[in-house]
Formats: structure tokens, sequence, C-alpha cells
């Protein structure tokens, strides 16, 4: 039994064995302990935020803007760098594409694309055009891409690109980064890589391995973060910036900027490239914690645990070894505690499962394994699934419930009409909560109708139906959906009115047909979402409708699809994208009401 122990700890030291018994989960609770609120000088956060959008309007923002802040931090405020975890993988405007082309051409700026690690994935991503990259012998270890979403051929010149992609663990939570990604016969920095070793001012780094583990060893509230509308209003003294590597992202742009770490299920994705950011900088100041044999210390205590076994076993009581073995594994995990900064790689909890395997015989590690992917999954569903649709998926026999499939959904796109007019006589106050008292009436039949909610777009959401799991009538649950919306904004619109407000008019475009939905997993910003002709053709149907006195314009594919609904034909119009004229409906019940 003893010797069975021991190899128990033996395997968790191996590779095949570093996930097993909790290991990953233990240092997570290490880093929660270890993380410090110490203000980290070094690096700036600069934060495109719920604020700066309701300043200067909803993402995205134009090229010029951006380039405005990176040129206001540089020149202004004097910092050595700056790096945008932001990818534009389409040319927006040729004067503010031009001028963040000769930033990143000239300057010290990084911009950033995102690889796709995710082989599995039906749908290969191929978005922009990839930078020019590094030679393969760059670097002695990669790790293997297989798809990405890239900026646009504008940009392809700029001098340094880093990449954003990352490789979740089978958790889904985020410990480790790839620091040089191969793809195309290429080598491609991770982005706090290329941003240390372009701008820091140190010597360049140049790690061995292909992956870092994130040390996390700061909360978030230890970094500077500062709004990219103040940034652009120059409302911070120089000297509290000056000299930083500064991150630009948003915490606030979509579900898929919030990413799950050690330090929480849902952080910010800009907290992830500051503490990498850090931690690379501790390891070019050589302020890294030195290296110690962590899988020899751990087989040694096991060791010593299981001859300890061996001998005391027989001659003790069993409550005795029970307290004793309890004892040992408490002052394990404070060795542990110390040792894990030490050795990225060695299992933490080898020496535990030794001793619960000595008392126990045998540990139910896969019923723990498959419990904690089902509070994953419900927790990862319930950000944008409605909860009697979680329960069903639940309930149902399907595997890997997030992986792309075909199928056969309603999407409807809706937002506010008007809304930068709607805003800009408001407060940032009265704009936010106009913001949110529209999302409410967007949001709540989307869920009452059990609807999925791919994500906001600042003013307006993107939601479908029949995805992730198969609906019957999803044409029509999508409907009642929008005449549902429709009812809630009229009667916000009523109590602004009278108050003076503007009227409020909501924008719907719906459409059905067949679609791409499930985790693409790009993984930078991991999302649930659809893809396909259908999803497009409601965009544009949801434009259409500045032309219409009607609120909510349907295509085709639902009209066909629908059985509780009549509609007034509308004519058809040729629809940006498409080959031919498409017909465009509306709901009969909200053209009478109008």
């Amino acid at each position: 039994m003893s010797v069975a122990a021991f190899l128990l700890c033996v395997y968790a030291q191996s590779g095949a064995g570093a996930w097993a018994f909790g290991n990953e989960q233990l240092r997570d609770l290490f880093l929660r302990l270890r993380a410090v609120s110490t203000p980290e000088p070094r690096v700036l956060v600069v934060d495109i935020d719920e604020s700066s959008t309701a300043r200067l309007g909803p993402w995205p923002w134009p090229r010029e803007r951006v380039a405005d802040l990176v040129e206001t931090l540089l020149a202004d405020y004097g910092v050595r760098g700056v790096a945008l975890d932001i990818v534009f993988p389409d040319a927006a405007d040729p004067e503010g594409d031009a001028r963040l082309a000769a930033l990143a051409a000239h300057g010290p700026v990084v911009l950033a694309q995102a690889f796709d690690f995710q082989s599995g994935n039906a749908v290969a991503l191929r978005q922009g055009v990839p930078a020019a990259g590094l030679p393969a012998e760059a670097a002695a270890a990669t790790v293997a891409a297989t798809g990405y979403i890239a900026n646009h051929a504008g940009l392809r010149r700029a001098a340094n690109v880093g990449n954003i992609g990352f490789i979740p663990d089978r958790d889904g939570v985020l410990r480790r980064i790839p620091l040089y990604t191969a793809f195309g016969g290429k080598v491609y920095p991770a982005l706090s890589l290329a941003l240390v070793n372009c701008c820091s001012g140190g010597p360049r780094l140049a790690p061995a391995g292909p992956s870092l583990r994130v040390g996390f060893e700061r909360d978030w509230t230890a970094y500077t973060v500062v709004t990219a509308a103040e940034v652009l209003a120059r409302e911070y003294v120089r000297e509290d910036l000056a000299g930083r590597l500064v991150v630009i992202g948003s915490s606030a742009l979509g579900q898929g900027d919030r990413v799950a770490t050690p330090l929480g299920n849902s952080r910010p994705g800009l907290g992830v490239q500051a503490a990498v950011l850090s931690t690379l900088l501790d390891q070019q100041a050589g302020k890294a914690p030195a290296r110690w044999p962590g899988a020899a210390l751990a087989l040694l205590f096991s060791a010593g645990c299981a001859l300890f076994a061996t001998f005391a076993f027989p001659r003790l009581s069993a409550l005795t070894s029970v307290g004793l073995m309890g004892l040992a594994s408490v002052v394990w995990v404070g060795l542990a505690f110390v040792i894990a900064p030490h050795d990225p790689g060695f299992s933490a909890t080898g020496p535990l499962a030794s001793n619960l395997f000595l008392l126990a015989f045998a540990v139910p590690y896969q019923w723990q394994v498959a419990q904690h992917r089902s509070r994953h999954l419900l927790d990862t569903l319930r950000q944008y699934v409605a909860p009697a649709v979680v329960q069903e998926l639940l309930k149902s026999d399907l595997e890997d419930t997030l992986k792309p499939r075909q199928l056969d959904v309603t999407t409807l796109i809706a937002d506010m009409e008007g809304y930068t007019a709607q805003v800009e006589t408001l407060s940032m106050e009265e704009a936010a909560r106009l913001t949110q008292d529209f999302l409410d009436c967007l949001t709540g039949p989307v869920f009452a109708r059990n609807g999925t909610l791919d994500k906001y777009t600042g003013d307006g959401l993107v939601a479908f139906w029949g995805a992730p799991l198969p609906v019957p009538d999803h044409a029509d649950q999508a409907l009642d959906a929008a005449r549902e919306i429709v009812a809630r904004v009229a009667q916000l619109s009523a109590v602004r009115e009278r108050d003076g407000r503007p009227r409020l008019r909501v924008r719907i475009g719906i459409e059905s047909g067949q679609a791409m939905a499930g985790d693409f997993g790009t993984s930078f910003r991991s999302i649930y979402t659809a893809v396909g002709d259908s999803v497009n053709t409601a965009s544009r149907l949801e434009q259409a409708a500045r032309d219409f006195p009607h609120d909510a314009i349907v295509g085709p594919g639902t009209v066909e699809r629908a059985t509780r609904h009549r509609f007034l034909a509308l004519g058809e119009r040729q629809l940006r994208g498409k080959g031919k004229p498409t017909a465009l409906y509306t709901l009969a019940s909200l053209a009478e009401g109008a």
C-alpha cells in the first residue's frame, strides 16, 4: 500500500499526472492568498470603459481617436511604449488607419493579433492579414496555432506585433500563455513579451520555454488603471504616468473581455495582460523567484509519509493514524505554499493524494473532476443563455455543449435609433442610466423567450434562438421577443417624454437560417456566438429599419419559418453584400399598433 501511495505521487509529478488531484485548484488558492495590492509603478492600464464610451461615443471608435490616444500617451505623458490589446481586422478610415500604421511602423507601439489554438474547431479562423513575424529559428520552442484574427493589410508592416490568443486549461481557467506562437513558418511573440523587448529599455528577454505560467502575484487593484476618455482629455498629471509600459484595451466592450483566472471566475482581460507584463518585467530585472526542485521535495516528503505509515499504522489506533496523516498533510500544504513560486511545474497535491490513498485506498478524483466541469459549464452558460435553457442543457446528454455546430437559428439584432443625439445633452450619469434602462428593455424579453444573448453592442444587443439547443419554433420565439421589446421601449419612451425628453425608438432586424453556433474560443476572449449569412442579413435588416416607420424589419427566412404571426410585406431592397434584392416584412401586429 505504501509503495502504491508513493507511485501515486510519482505519477502526480509526471507530465501525464500534473493535472491530477486538484493541483491547479490548490495553486489557485495559493495565488489568491499571496496576491498583493502594492502599487505596480512600471505598468499602466488604459481602459476604454463604459464611462469612456458614454463620453466619446460607442465602440468601435474612429481610428483617428485611437491614434490620438496612442500619441497622447507617447507625446504628452512620456510613456515608454504602448501595446494595443485590440485587433483591427477591417480598414475603417484611410486617414486614421494611416496614422495608426505610421505609429506602429516607427514608434514604440505594439499591435495585437489573436491566434487560435483550438484544432477541433469546425471553422478555421482566417481574418485579416498576419504580420510578418519572426523567422522560425527565433525561438527554440513554440506553440502551433490553427487560425488567427489579424489586423487588416494596412497595418501589416507594424514593427512590433504580439499574440493575445491563449490556450485555457481544461477547466476554462487562464493560467498560462504561449510566449511564442508558430504559424505559417513564422514565429510570433506574446503581446507583453513584444512590449518588454521593444520598449522597456532593459536587456532583451529570450525565455527558453514556449509557455509562461502567469504569476498573478498582484491583484487588479495593484495596477494604475486610467480611462481612455480622461487620457484624451489630459486630465492626469504627466509625472504620474511617465516612464511606464502601457496596455490599452477594454473591460466593458462585451462578455468576451472577461476571463476566468486563478484570482476569480470573471476578471478583466486587461488584468491578464498586466499580470503577464509584471511577470516578464520581474524576470528581466532578475527579481523572479529562484528555481527550486519542487518535484524532488514532493517525492521526498511523500516517501517519508509512506515509510512512517508502514511502521506506525500497525502500532497506532485508526484515529491517531488519521490525525497524524492529517497533520502531515497540513505541514505539506504549508511547504507547498512556500515552494510553489519557485517551481511552476511540480504537483503541489501529489503528497496529499498519497496520504489520502494511504487512508482510503482510492481517491474519488474522476467524480470531483466531473462535478467541477458541470459547475464550470453552468457558470459559463449563465452568462448568455436563459436559465430555462441551461437547465435543459444539464438534463441533456450532449457532449461538449459549446462545440461549434451547424444549426437553424433566428437572429435578432436591436439598437437605439439616434443614440448619440439622445446622450449628447445628458450628463455621464444620465447617459449611463439611459443606456442601462434601454438594454434592460432589450434583454428581458430575450431571456423570457429562452433566447441566447450573443453580445451587447454599446446601445444594443445581438441574440439568437435555436442554439445551443435546437428549438422548433425559434422564429416565433424571436418574433414574440421583438414585439415585447417594442412594447417595453414604448413604455420607457413615454416616461421620458413626460419629463420633456426626446422620444426613444428601437430598431430591430430579424432573420432565420443556417449558422455556425458555438464557442469559437480564439481565444484571447473566448465567446459563445453564431456566425453565418442569416446573422449578417439580420444586421443589414436592422440598419434598413431607419428608412421605415416600422420598428422591426423581418427577413424572408423568418417569415417562412413562423407559424403564429402575420406579416406586412414592405417590398424588396438590395442589401449590402447580397447578390439580389431581399424581400422585407414587418409584423402586422406592430404595423396595426403603429
